[in-house]
């Protein structure tokens, strides 16, 4: 095979490639794009005509996203500030220390470190779904169930994923610079806060885009956890949506899921090239 021909054929494999790639990100954007055509229709629409394009007596303008905000006696306000708070406390939680642990565990490398990397790494792969109805008991028992409690049970889910990112990244660092750090007297403190966890940046920043899209959406583990008639995140509140007899208003749930999911594409839009760059300097090494 000459020259011209590698080059017609390695053309031809990038269009089937190009191809085969936009049919799947079309079948991925299409329930999204669903829900916005719907977040603008009638309700009695939405079932009959659920692909059509909204206009004239299809058109529902506003109303949907002003009735599913207004809906019943739970503010929806409210939900947005506890599935802000619960979000930002858990992702603090989560990077602080499970990146302490990580740092510790690639370090001091024992027979006990490698025992909690792996059961850290292990966990990822246990279905919720097995644990569900004891950690809702234990979590009740031990009152970890308010918007301010609750983070704590997700640093628990969390730390397997970040564990293991953090650690990958931890080994790429030269030891000798913590060893400079400790020689000018800095202790294990000091030396993680001033030398390791500005390094620790790219992971850093990739582990809270993937923490952040995971509990702002998350829906089944406030609603096993949280006291659903005081506390309600926002994919709760939009469960409740209901009138009388059971009967669902579609329009406004798709305007609420509208809502709930454009500060997570847009937030995903921005920083989704840390992800990669942190994966690739993290989960790749060590």
């Amino acid at each position: 095979m000459n020259k011209n021909e590698s080059l017609a054929a390695e053309r031809r494999r990038k269009t089937i490639m190009s191809v085969v790639l936009g049919v799947i990100c079309i079948i991925y954007v299409l329930p999204v794009f669903t829900v916005v055509l719907n977040s603008f229709k009638l309700n009695t629409f939405v079932k009959t005509d659920t692909f059509a394009v909204p206009r004239g007596e299809m058109w529902a303008g506003f109303a949907n996203f002003i009735k599913g905000m207004t809906f019943g006696n739970y503010p929806f306000w409210n939900s947005v500030k506890y599935s802000v708070l619960i979000t930002v406390l858990s992702t603090a939680l989560i990077l602080l220390f499970c990146s302490m642990a990580a740092w510790y565990i690639a370090r001091v490398n024992s027979f006990f470190c490698k025992t909690i990397y792996y059961l850290c790494v292990f966990s990822m792969v246990v279905p919720f779904q097995m644990v569900m109805f004891t950690l809702s008991k234990t979590a009740d028992s031990l009152h970890l169930n308010t918007p301010w409690t609750i983070p704590i049970v997700y640093l628990g889910f969390g730390a397997g994923l970040a564990i293991f990112m953090f650690v990958g990244f931890v080994k790429s660092i030269p030891l000798e610079i913590e060893e400079a750090a400790s020689i000018d007297g800095c202790g294990p403190v000091r030396t993680y806060f001033s030398v390791v966890f500005p390094m620790l940046k790219p992971t850093l920043i990739s582990v809270g885009i993937l923490e952040i899209m995971w509990v702002w959406n998350d829906f089944l583990l406030p609603y096993l956890v949280l006291d659903i008639n005081e506390y309600r995140t926002i994919p709760i509140h939009i469960q409740y949506l209901k009138g009388s007899y059971g009967t669902v208003d579609l329009g406004a749930t798709m305007a609420l899921i509208l809502l709930s999911i454009i500060p997570v594409i847009i937030f995903y839009l921005i920083c989704q090239k840390y992800i990669i760059k942190g994966v690739a300097a993290g989960a790749v090494k060590g």
